[in-house]
């Protein structure tokens, strides 16, 4: 068997881990998504705390509400990750090729593969945005309700209505996000590597839990006003007053004018709001999602016979 072939079996199994483990996490807390997606984009809602939050979707519009747009969530998080999974093993096993790995080397990375990540699945989160706000009672009075059957007819209407860029809506934004992933896959592969101190051993369910955890929430916190301007492009319901020529530009213009104006209504909380359901999901929502990757991972490795040397050596 040739250094490649293992090396792309390597990082099937590392996407399939990834998108596996994401998959379940994303379940357990997406009604903490949904509170933070109503909070950054409704902003005639009033900031109160997660569970608040929820009670209030739950008796405007049914038990069901927070988890409107489960289904297409998932296929895009499914994508997604397996993209960027596949994307960091694949282009960390060719510059590596054996050799220890370094915060830098992760964070470089984990940058290219959260770019072509963005670029791919895009269209799948703009879509989904929209589908998981459809049919959700506003209290802000300028949104117009959407009217999507499902992920092809929202892809076929946005097209038809909007043009094929609208699919890219956000992805400006969505570039400067790849720091987010890149961040906390960085801080996790080096407490990863500190908890080890040099010894290829496996961390506890524990230890995985906790680094993971402690990366996201580092990384979600510093990227988050982004965050907030990109869920509002996405949604596609913004007054767009650039005339610029240049994409780059007006994409720039708009992300500036969306913050500035954030800032003057709310102050700089106003760039945080919905900070509290956003790391209490993704931080539980990471952390679980490491600790189901590491584990499927070892188990696959140690079934195909690859003990975890392989494993072991990342």
């Amino acid at each position: 068997v040739t250094m490649s072939e293992v090396f792309s079996y390597e990082s099937l199994v590392h996407a399939v881990s990834g998108a596996v483990g994401s998959v379940t996490a994303m379940t357990v807390f997406f009604p903490l998504d949904t509170a933070r997606l109503r909070l950054q984009v409704d902003e005639n809602r009033k900031a109160k705390s997660t569970p608040a939050i929820l009670a209030e979707i739950v008796k405007e519009e049914g038990l069901l509400a927070p988890y409107r747009g489960w289904f297409p969530v998932i296929c895009s998080l499914c994508c997604s990750n397996f993209v960027y999974f596949y994307c960091f093993h694949c282009l960390k096993a060719s510059w590596l090729k054996g050799k220890q790995s370094a915060p830098s080397t992760d964070l470089i990375i984990g940058i290219a593969a959260g770019v072509v990540n963005v670029l791919v699945t895009t269209p799948l989160w703009v879509v989904n945005t929209r589908l998981k706000l459809q049919g959700s009672k506003f209290h802000n009075e300028d949104i117009h309700p959407t009217n999507y059957s499902g992920i092809l007819d929202a892809f076929v209407q946005i097209i038809r209505d909007e043009g094929i860029a609208a699919l890219w809506n956000g992805t400006f934004p969505s570039l400067l996000l790849v720091l987010n992933p890149a961040i906390q896959f960085m801080i996790y592969e080096g407490l990863k590597r500190q908890l080890r101190r040099g010894i290829p051993k496996e961390l506890s369910s524990l230890e995985v839990f906790v680094i993971g955890a402690i990366a996201k929430a580092i990384a979600t916190t510093v990227t988050y006003p982004l965050q907030t301007i990109q869920s509002i492009l996405r949604f596609g319901q913004y007054n767009n007053t650039s005339t610029e020529k240049s994409n780059l530009l007006s994409s720039l213009r708009t992300i500036k004018c969306l913050l500035v104006n954030r800032v003057r209504k709310y102050g700089m909380l106003g760039l945080f709001k919905g900070l509290e359901a956003k790391l209490l999901q993704t931080v539980l929502t990471a952390a679980l999602m490491f600790l189901l990757y590491e584990k499927i991972a070892s188990c696959t490795f140690r079934v195909m016979g690859l003990s975890n040397n392989h494993y072991k050596r990342r």
